[in-house]
């Protein structure tokens, strides 16, 4: 009896569609290190790069991506605010935070925000990737301090008289503030937010009762002092 030795057919390995990532930064050369970043891996494709929240919502639109890599300085509307345009365009989009910004301040306003992480960008590719594979993943990223923060303020542990009055204020008082900081003045930070003055003026009134302040050079003094002492400490 004679017997036919047959080869198996090798099976071809099942590729999985690599995951797409969307790049928002005002920096070009922060979106191309960004986009190396990416391109090194094998399950992951850039599918788009956007400079501010307008690009970033049509980059949306028509390349529907799996992680958005959002920075939280952007010309216009702020990262903060454009997460909460993006997410109405694609509900249960994954979106990353990178920023030179100090997490103590902006980590727990972009969760807020509908962001799934926050990682500063000194960290280093390394600890980005770690970032953005746990969002992939479905977790939520951030630093142990945060997360010791957030778990504080769910259970009412944390100390009142450490917090600082800043953190009353809204994201888009909390942006105004920081123009105040910087010197502009109602009409500028107006063009620059593409609000009306009348807008800028009322949210000027509530960051004065939520400050405990009377009067607007109070807050101006105020908000320069603050914007001074967070540079002085590299924030």
């Amino acid at each position: 009896m004679n017997f036919h030795l047959m080869k198996a057919k090798k099976k071809k390995p099942v590729v999985s569609a690599r995951k797409k990532i969307l790049i928002v930064d005002d920096h070009p050369m922060m979106r191309d290190g960004l986009a190396a970043l990416v391109a090194a891996q094998p399950d992951l494709i850039v599918c788009g790069q956007a400079a501010d929240d307008r690009e970033a919502m049509r980059a949306v639109e028509t390349g529907r991506p799996d992680l958005v890599l959002m920075d939280i300085s952007l010309p216009g509307r702020s990262g903060l605010e454009a997460i909460k345009d993006l997410l109405p365009i694609q509900p249960g989009l994954a979106v990353l935070v990178i920023s030179m910004h100090d997490e103590s301040l902006y980590a727990e306003r972009a969760l807020r925000a509908g962001a799934r992480g926050y990682v500063m960008k000194q960290e280093g590719g390394k600890r980005i990737m770690e970032a953005m594979r746990a969002v992939l993943a479905g977790k939520v990223y951030v630093s142990e301090k945060i997360s010791a923060r957030i778990m504080e303020s769910f259970t009412g542990r944390r100390d009142e008289a450490t917090a600082s009055p800043v953190e009353l204020l809204t994201d888009r008082e909390f942006e105004v503030f920081q123009h105040i900081g910087r010197g502009r003045s109602t009409k500028e930070i107006a063009a620059v937010l593409h609000l009306s003055a009348k807008t800028v003026e009322v949210h000027r009134v509530n960051m004065k009762a939520k400050l405990k302040l009377s009067t607007s050079p109070e807050l101006v003094h105020y908000a320069v002092r603050w914007v001074e002492a967070q540079a002085s400490s590299g924030c």
